[in-house]
This record gives structure tokens, sequence and C-alpha cells, in this order.
């Protein structure tokens, strides 16, 4: 009995792209089937973003073919072409926000009539797209102000009115919390249903268990291996992500002694999204703060290091009040800080990987305004080497960096000043998985120089480097789990479960 053989939707064979002497992409190969989720997991700097901007016509490979249903790719110039076979819904939105969601669906292409937009038209068809997606938003809302999960919706539906049956989502979870994530991934189930196949790229290999069909693993710039994913068990998957076999991270169960003093003390601290919240960090403690987007955690850590002004409450850092709204007071005061988007607030892209790592400490390296080029260098090469920042040397641009790089620049930047508190905000979102543990060896080695750590993620395996973790729950801290804790109890405390007795967290 013969077998029908299934076209592929999308199919790249022996990709190569070169940028100067740079090899970005050696043999990168990946086969697509109509109504799949297919996952591309690999380190930062495995080619991933690479292969995207080949799949979706920015570039062209070098060598190797790309091929639609069987057809070769459109020639680069040909937007419209390229724009029926594949959309890609990126971390930074590519909608514009200042426009409503009706007319981001149709810009460039309002409907009209007379020669002028028909504004009633182009309400009625953009509702018409969003129900026949079953995407439950306003078509006059701003798009500023939609939710990150509705804005990628959005993104999506749009992509699709343009005939687009190819999907690719870039680290889609990576700003939305459990709850948010579900409702996405019931999403992509519906439109596999319709008739949407996806290539998710994502960080997080239990969502790679819980969404996708088959995984394509990149390491090295090369194509490692394709497989179904109830085939692929997860230590297997981690090895031919890592090259080697990575042993599970042992739960390391410490007790900061009671008598250690305390560095941070918090009193009643209270603002729109956090009320009078109590806490203490003491030294040598790593402090986690776990809770949904909505929970009030980010706002608080922000608040702690100058981004926000608090209405009510105080912070006191060895006894002196912490001074709140103010960036540069905070990091005067001792406090460094690594910020929740890295591109957004952490790094100036112009600038060299040195000039990045050292911005915090200008003052130190030279007198009367004037920085001394050699004391930078040598505390710029000095960062390089402690956080093991993959570089060419203190001069390459920062942008040139993959994400994991990206992340531990700003880490040496936050830790130049050394500080007596450090915040880190989702310090390891979307890096792979050996940058996370460089990034998470730093926290270890905070703590064994006595800094005070505060550590606000969604990821449990940066909360699993804490000491004790507080959730916050709609702005309140509801529960707290010392070292130790398991998965289950520290989610059920995030999702609002048994949320009945009140806590000590002091």
């Amino acid at each position: 009995m013969s077998t029908a053989v299934i076209t592929p939707l999308v199919e790249a064979r022996g990709v190569v792209k070169r940028y100067g002497p740079t090899t970005a992409l050696q043999d990168g190969r990946l086969t697509v089937l109509p109504g799949e989720s297919h996952a591309l997991v690999g380190r930062n700097g495995a080619g991933k973003s690479t292969l995207v901007t080949l799949l979706t016509g920015l570039q062209a490979p070098d060598e190797g073919t790309v091929h639609f249903d069987g057809e070769p790719a459109p020639p680069l110039s040909d937007r419209d072409a390229w724009r029926r076979k594949v959309a890609c819904v990126y971390q930074k939105p590519t909608v514009v926000p200042e426009l409503t969601v009706a007319e981001n669906l149709f810009i460039n292409r309002q409907p009209l009539e007379r020669g002028f937009i028909s504004w009633r038209r182009l309400k009625a068809e953009a509702a018409e797209l969003l129900d026949t997606w079953d995407v439950h938003v306003d078509p006059e809302a701003r798009t500023a102000d939609l939710k990150v999960e509705d804005r990628q919706m959005v993104e999506i539906a749009r992509a699709l009115s343009f005939g687009a049956r190819f999907i690719i989502l870039d680290e889609p979870t990576a700003q939305l919390d459990n709850r948010e994530i579900e409702r996405l991934f019931t999403r992509m189930r519906a439109l596999q249903e319709s008739g949407v196949t996806f290539l998710f790229i994502s960080h997080h290999l239990q969502e790679v268990y819980e969404v996708c069909q088959t995984v394509t693993v990149l390491r090295d710039a090369r194509w490692i291996t394709t497989a179904p994913v109830a085939d692929l068990p997860r230590s297997a998957l981690v090895e031919a992500m890592a090259g080697e076999a990575m042993a599970e991270q042992a739960v390391l169960n410490r007790e900061v002694h009671d008598r250690a003093p305390v560095v941070l003390d918090v009193r009643g601290l209270t603002s729109e999204v956090y009320q009078d919240i109590d806490l203490t960090v003491r030294r040598g403690e790593v402090v986690g703060l776990a809770g949904s987007s909505a929970s009030g955690k980010i706002e608080l850590a922000e608040s702690l290091a100058g981004l926000h002004t608090p209405t009510h409450g105080t912070a006191r850092l060895d006894g002196e009040r912490l001074p709140f709204g103010d960036v540069r007071a905070a990091l005067d005061a001792g406090v460094g800080c690594v910020p929740r988007d890295r591109h957004d607030q952490g790094l100036v892209a112009g600038m060299t990987v040195g000039d990045n790592a050292t911005l915090s400490v200008l003052d130190r390296l030279g007198r009367f305004g004037f920085v001394g080029t050699d004391s930078r260098r040598h505390v710029a090469a000095e960062l390089i080497e402690r956080l093991d920042i993959h570089t060419e040397g203190p001069e390459q641009p920062v942008s040139d960096l993959s994400g994991g790089n990206a992340q531990k620049v700003v880490m040496a930047r936050a830790l130049a000043t050394d500080p007596r508190l450090l915040v880190l905000i989702n310090p390891t979102a979307g890096v792979d998985v050996k940058s996370k543990e460089s990034l998470l060896a730093r926290v270890d080695s905070a703590r064994e120089d006595g800094t005070a750590v505060l550590v606000v993620s969604d990821e449990l395996a940066d909360l699993r480097r804490c000491d004790r973790v507080l959730v916050l729950f709609h702005g309140r801290v509801v529960a707290e789990h010392p070292a130790g804790w398991r998965d289950h109890e520290l989610i059920a405390s995030i999702e609002g479960v048994d949320h009945g007795e009140g806590v000590d967290h002091g």
C-alpha cells in the first residue's frame, strides 16, 4: 500500500549565511509540514535568528535553497509575495502603537471611497477579520493600550489577512505570565485546526513539549536533529542543544544566618500597583519575588532601583533612606540593577561592549569629567573576563552580540559599582541554557561577596537559586516559600490558589 507523500509547507536545505568573516549559519535545515507547530531551539548564537531572516525573505542565503509548498521562495524584492507566504511575530512589536487596531490591520491598504479612506469600511473589515480568526480585540482600541498577548494576536491576524498560513513566533511567551501563556497556546491550537502552521522559537523547553509536535535543534550554526517531540526526552533535547550531557541543577538549600545584618528594609511600601509591602533582605541573602505579570512584582523592584516613586512607605539601605524616582541617586546609594528589557532599558545600541559595561562607573575612571581610556579599557576587560562575555574585545559594538552575551554586559554594568543591593529583573529572559547558567552563577558569587540580592523572575530555575521566595498576588505579598519548595506549591501561590492564611514575610 502506497502512502501519500506530504509536500512540506516550508523547506530549507543546506542553507549557509556569512557576514564577512563570520559564518552565522553553516548547515541550516528545516522541514515544516502543513498544520503542525514546529519548535526551533538552540542556544543563543546557534543560528536561529539567521534562519528566520532567510525564511522571511529579509536576506538571501549564500548557499542552499528555501521552498514554500514545493515552489522556490520568491525574489527578495517581491515583498507582497513574501507576505502571502510567511510572517514573523517578534518579541518587539511591529505594529504602530499610536494607531488603532483597525488601522494597523490594514496599514497601507485601507479601503477607499472616492479616493478617501472609508473609516466605516475599515472598522467593519477589521471587525470581520478579527472575528474570522476569533481574536477578541476592539478594532477601535489604540494598539499601545493592548496587553502583549492581544497585540501578538493582532499581528497574527494581520499576517493571516495577507494569505500567509505559516507564522513564526519568536519568543512569544517572554513577556507573558502563566495564564496568558496558556491562552496563547489555546489560540495556537485553534488556529492549527484552521490550517495555520507555526514555527515556535522558545528557550522554555517545557513549552516545546506543551504546544509543539516536532522539534528541530540547531547548535553552533548547524542543524543537529529533527524529531517528534514525543520521542525526545527532555534530557536528550538539552544534550542536543548543549553538545554535552548537562546535569540537572541540584536544589541547593541554603540558610542565611539569622544574625546577618539587614541590608534592605522595606516598610509599608505602596503605589498604584502594590500595597503595604514589608520585606527585608539580609547581607548575603538572595530573595526572590514571584507572581503573575499583573502582581506588581516588577514595579516593586523597579521602585527600589529608582525608576518609580511609591505613594507611601519607606525603604532603607544599611539604615539610610533609599531615594525614589531617581536612578542615578539609587545607583549612588548602592543599588545595582539589571532591568527587565535589555534592548530598551539595558544597553546603548550604538556603543561598544566596553562603554556599555562601564557606563555606571565613569565617575571612578577619571577626574573632572574626563574618562581615562586605559582605565576604562582595563575595567571593561576585567568585567568581560569575570562574566565570560564572548566578544572580540571591549571595542566590539554591543549590537553584534548574541542575546546571552548582551545580557551578560548588562549584568557586568550592574556589578561594576560593587552594589550593596543587586536588583535583577527577569535576568535570564531570552537567553540560552549555558548563558543562563553563567548569569545565575553570578548570583551565587554576589551572595558569597555579601551582597543582598533581589531576583524578580517568571522562571522557576532563577527562583531556585533564592534563599526564599515571596509571592505577590494583586499587589500584595501572599506567601513565602523557603528554599527547597516544590514547583506545584510555588505555582499554586502565583496562580492565587490557597491564599487563606496570612503570612509572616519579614
